[in-house]
This record gives C-alpha cells, sequence and structure tokens, in this order.
C-alpha cells in the first residue's frame, strides 16, 4: 500500500497559531517546526487501520469462496453435460455445449471484474485512512506549532524525538476510535459496487 499511501499526500501544512509548550510536552508531542510521520505504521497499528484492512480481508474470503462454489457447480454441471453425450443427438449436444461454454465464459469475466472491483477498494483504504484521520493529525502539528508534517519514508535522516507516529496512533485510538460506523456487509454477494460497502468520506 506504500504507492496509494504517497497518493494520500501527506504533507499537512498549516498557520495556526501557537499553543504553550506545557501542553505540547503533556500531549507528548515536541515543539518543532517539523514533523515525522509514517503513514504505513499508523494505518498497520491503529484500531480504524486494522478495521479497514479486516474488512478488506473479509470481502477477499468471501470472494474466494464465492468463487470455489462457482467452480463446484460448473464442474458438476461438466460432469452431468459429458453424460448427455451418448444419449443426445449431436446437434442437439453441439446446443448445449455451447451453451454451457458461454457460460463459463460469462462467469470467467464476472470473476474477473469482481477481482478488480475487490484491488480498487484494497487500494482506496490508505486514502480513505488519511481523509478521516487528517484532523487529527492536523491538531498534532498545532499543538507542536509545526509548520509541516512529512512522511518518514521521504526523510533520509532525522531525530527520533521528531517521529510522532506512535503519538499520532495513540491519539487516533481516543479520537477515532475504530472509525466511522461502516455498514454490515457480511451477507454482501461478491461483486456489488464497493462504494456502496463503506462508510462516506467527508
Amino acid at each position: 500500500m506504500r504507492t496509494a499511501l504517497a497518493m494520500a499526500g501527506l504533507v499537512v501544512a498549516m498557520t495556526f497559531g501557537a499553543h504553550g509548550p506545557l501542553k505540547a510536552q503533556q500531549m507528548g508531542v515536541i515543539q518543532s517546526d517539523v514533523l515525522v510521520i509514517d503513514p504505513e505504521r499508523m494505518l498497520i497499528e491503529s484500531d480504524y487501520g486494522q478495521r479497514l484492512q479486516v474488512e478488506i480481508q473479509a470481502e477477499r474470503d468471501r470472494l474466494i469462496a464465492h468463487n470455489e462454489r462457482i467452480a463446484m457447480e460448473l464442474e458438476a454441471e461438466e460432469k452431468k453435460l459429458t453424460g448427455l453425450r451418448a444419449t443426445t443427438a449431436p446437434s442437439g449436444f453441439r446446443v448445449l455445449a455451447d451453451a454451457f461454454d458461454q457460460k463459463v465464459e460469462e462467469l470467467r469475466l464476472e470473476s474477473e471484474r469482481m477481482s478488480r472491483d475487490l484491488e480498487r477498494r484494497r487500494e482506496l483504504v490508505p486514502i480513505q485512512f488519511m481523509r478521516v484521520v487528517q484532523p487529527v493529525l492536523a491538531e498534532l502539528l498545532q499543538e507542536a506549532d509545526a509548520m509541516v508534517m512529512i512522511d518518514a519514508r521521504a526523510v533520509l535522516l532525522h531525530a527520533g524525538a521528531a517521529d510522532i507516529t506512535d503519538v499520532a496512533v495513540a491519539r487516533i485510538n481516543e479520537r477515532i476510535g475504530a472509525g466511522p460506523q461502516a455498514q454490515d456487509t457480511s451477507d454482501t454477494q461478491p461483486g456489488q459496487d464497493p462504494k456502496t460497502q463503506q462508510e462516506p468520506v467527508e
């Protein structure tokens, strides 16, 4: 998800008024012009990020189960069709075989479409995550009286104190928890438009 996280544009620059050093220190945020943060760790370690990843894995598991069920049904149908060969006129059997082949092709295309939909949903997870947690990051930026927050993976060298990822994860868990309430998709059929399966992001 590194590319998608980079697309999320983790550069937060603002011109807030200064807050007192005591408050920033109490909250675990140093006073610095530049803050460093690891967005991938935030996604992996925060409650909200973990929930998003669990949802994607659940969708993937449902799609795998769906494909396996379809494969078993097609295998049974193919065996039944093969058994009709000896008792069906060639022309009639050809009609049945062509219909079966068309059905297999349509199901293959549908499976590929569902896989692409799931992959797009997976790629959007980091962007969705960053949009939801951005107010928390902006708050940390303000408390530190910082001018900019940058991605740790784009920094060659920095002082450890400048990395506020741990503080950010704790603050995200405190303020956002598992995130905006999502619809229950446990009964959703694979292939449903993923945009209808996730909470809207302001």
